[in-house]
């Protein structure tokens, strides 16, 4: 699971007339397209917000899991093409072996998969490569256990219970020593050059998914120690791609790795899939990766981003929602984008957008009936549906708890509290728990008669400002007051695994389609991982652990259902909406088919603009 950063919003009305008469104008005469040669293959794309890390053990956001998913590689992917989404080898030379209790997974890796070249690997003879192992996704798995590290998948994998690493972790947090990666865990276990054995401590039918996410791509021991705490600044992995020019939040390059194997376009559509037919048929048989070089620029306001893809700068692009009715109206695509050729694609995305609560936050935390008071009637107060309306466009449907669309447990039929706005209900709520103007300046105060000002955290761009004039106009309906603090979002996200912020808005994407990785925001032992709330509840506790065990079916949703049922009650977090996003491609890119949970397809692509031709 990722978390992800897109807060798209509104311009407001100056600014949103300025946009329109650019763009009007943009698509009048568009600057022609500015490809680097007749035979370059270039994919060209913006993202939002600035990558952290390309450390595998310490992404946790979408565009960084991006980037590092086309570097490095799992075991396992998932099928491009195939809808219902369903696994594949990569790595692996066949799915893993699974005992009838779900308990042991046997992975066998292909031989003859190699590191791309990089001078942390010493001692190989000239024109020698070096071959991935089993060891090295064993080791890879073991550094989410590191405390060093603070993986944000930690809580995933601690909660497979894979035997061993939950000791090995303990021993080095108690004795204050590193943590031991040469030490033998039963869990982990490579009997030969090729297999890895992993033994869980309780049954996880969807333990095979683990392997198709960035918590198990490959990392070589040798890169790691060689570079250290710079290791995140060093990717060297087996995938597509390496990195060939990185400039901070500004602007990355990759270029195909030369050392990359034989592999050959060969997804899997359903035969009733006319647009993923239409790709494979273009595309079947083709060696990947197909483009020679990806360009990633950084542009954090939508407007230049807009007008950039308009140009022909990016090969495709998340429609900002201030543009959805220029590019799609009606929900379909503008007679004169699709007189450009352009494609349009149109998801409901496999997201939450979400604001939490610091539940050990001495005005907003807290399990007493006050406190859980104060969070339910904060919620209440929130209308989602003008959130959808004024700010996201209609471009995202209310959310009724966290749980996402295409994942098991979603229930798109349910609505809860979650999304209620019952403006009285909320202020009676306030009134009966003490939270009054006690001294007539018009605010709310604590029952103890001390400030209630809430503190919500937020970052310094456009899109930010908006959600921030939403909240502060629902809170003066109820008489709270609330201060905005700004930061990039980064140091946001540091502040909260460390348990500072009070109240933050952002969003968390399902990697696998099921609940598991979503319920974890909540969960007691991910407190500062997955879970930024710190909520801490055991009853919420056992029904998670018990879910993770069982297969799909009736049962297991009625604890989904109960464990959901808790989160409305106590509202460690209030849930906003679920996403929709508008995708434009350009004419001459090739292979582009928006896929729910898959990370890495940028091999799938191929990006060559017609030289001298108009868009």
């Amino acid at each position: 699971m990722m978390w992800r950063r897109r807060h798209p919003s509104p311009l407001r009305p100056a600014l949103a007339l300025a946009a329109c008469l650019l763009w009007c104008s943009a698509a009048l005469a568009a600057p022609e397209p500015k490809p680097a040669s007749a035979s370059a293959h270039v994919l060209r794309m913006a993202f939002q917000i600035a990558e952290t890390s390309l450390d595998p053990a310490q992404v946790s956001d979408e565009y960084s899991g991006e980037i590092v998913s086309n570097i490095f590689e799992s075991p396992l992917v998932y099928d491009y093409l195939a809808r219902p989404v369903k696994l594949k080898p990569l790595t692996a030379t066949a799915l893993p072996e699974v005992s009838a209790d779900f308990k042991q997974f046997t992975l066998h890796i292909k031989p003859g998969i190699h590191f791309a070249a990089d001078p942390a690997f010493k001692g190989l003879k000239p024109g020698e490569k070096r071959e991935l192992v089993a060891a090295d996704y064993a080791f890879a798995l073991k550094r989410h256990f590191d405390p060093r590290l603070r993986s944000p998948h930690f809580a995933n994998l601690e909660s497979e219970q894979i035997l061993g690493l939950a000791g090995l972790r303990e021993r080095s947090v108690k004795s204050g020593k590193p943590f031991d990666y040469d030490a033998p865990v039963e869990g982990l276990q490579t009997p030969d050059r090729y297999t890895l054995i992993i033994k869980l401590g309780r049954p996880s039918p969807r333990f095979a998914h683990r392997l198709a996410q960035v918590m198990s791509l490959a990392v070589a021991r040798e890169v790691v120690e060689a570079y250290g705490d710079s290791i995140g600044e060093h990717p060297v992995g087996t995938g597509p791609f390496v990195l060939k020019d990185w400039r901070r939040a500004s602007r990355l390059v990759l270029e195909r790795n030369p050392g990359f194997r034989e592999a050959y376009f060969d997804e899997s559509p359903a035969p009733d899939d006319a647009a993923a037919q239409a790709v494979a048929r273009e595309l079947k048989g083709r060696r990947l990766p197909l483009v020679d070089r990806v360009e990633v620029s950084i542009v954090t306001e939508n407007q230049p981003r807009w007008l950039a893809y308009l140009g022909g700068d990016f090969d495709f692009l998340a429609v900002p929602n201030e543009y959805a009715a220029l590019a799609a109206p009606g929900g379909q695509l503008a007679p004169h984008l699709a007189k450009r050729g352009m494609s349009l694609y149109r998801n409901l995305l496999s997201d939450v957008i979400f604001s939490y609560f610091n539940m050990e936050d001495p005005v907003v935390g807290g399990y007493a009936p006050e406190k859980v008071a104060l969070r339910r009637a904060i919620s209440l107060g929130y209308d989602n549906e003008e959130e959808v309306r004024s700010v996201r466009r209609r471009q995202a449907i209310p959310a009724q708890s966290i749980i996402t669309p295409n994942t098991f447990g979603y229930q798109p039929q349910i609505k809860t509290e979650m999304s209620e706005y019952n403006l009285a209900k909320a202020r009676a709520l306030l009134d009966m728990y003490g939270y009054i103007d006690r001294d007539g300046d018009g605010w709310r105060e604590l029952p103890d008669g001390s400030p209630l000002r809430l503190e919500y955290h937020t970052q310094p761009d456009s899109n930010s400002r908006a959600f921030n004039e939403l909240w502060r106009k629902h809170m003066a309906a109820l008489h709270v007051q609330v201060d905005f603090k700004s930061a990039n979002w980064p140091d946001n996200m540091k502040a909260a695994r460390a348990g500072r912020l009070m109240v933050w808005m952002l969003s968390w994407t399902a990697d696998m389609p099921d609940a598991d990785s979503l319920l974890a925001t909540a969960y007691g032992p991910a407190k500062g991982e997955d879970n930024l709330s710190r909520f801490n509840l055991p009853e919420y506790d056992r029904l998670v652990q018990r879910s993770q065990s069982m297969a799909d079916g009736p049962e297991r949703l009625a604890l989904i259902q109960e464990a959901e049922r808790l989160l409305t009650a106590y509202m460690p977090m209030k849930a906003h909406v679920h996403r929709i996003r508008l995708r434009l491609a350009q004419p001459w890119l090739k292979g582009y088919l928006p896929h729910p949970f898959l990370q890495g397809f940028w091999r799938f692509l191929d990006s060559q603009p017609p030289a001298g031709k108009k868009s």
